[in-house]
């Protein structure tokens, strides 16, 4: 697991500790995991099935910036999100 700094772990306890976010507009819901069960199923901005976890081995994602999951490293989505990198190289 990647590790996080204070400015981080503190946004995580106030706004909620996993994301779901929308692979076609970017949309992002923060959550904390009890409340996880009242996610939208789909995209509140264009529709879209929402992704909170991965694909291949079910970790709940961290941060709406991962391309890759931290567990497993298996990709959660294309590394571009209208024609632009979601991350930065190198990171």
């Amino acid at each position: 697991m990647a590790k996080r700094n204070w400015i981080q772990e503190e946004r995580r306890t106030i706004l909620g500790h996993w994301v779901a976010f929308c692979p076609g507009c970017g949309h992002t819901l923060r959550y904390f995991e009890e409340f996880e069960d009242e996610l939208p199923a789909s995209c509140p901005q264009c529709g879209s099935g929402l992704i909170s976890r991965c694909g291949s081995c079910g970790a709940r994602l961290p941060s709406a910036f991962l391309v890759r999951c931290e567990e497993c490293d298996a990709a959660i989505r294309p590394d571009e999100l209208f024609g632009s990198p979601i991350r930065k190289p190198g990171r």
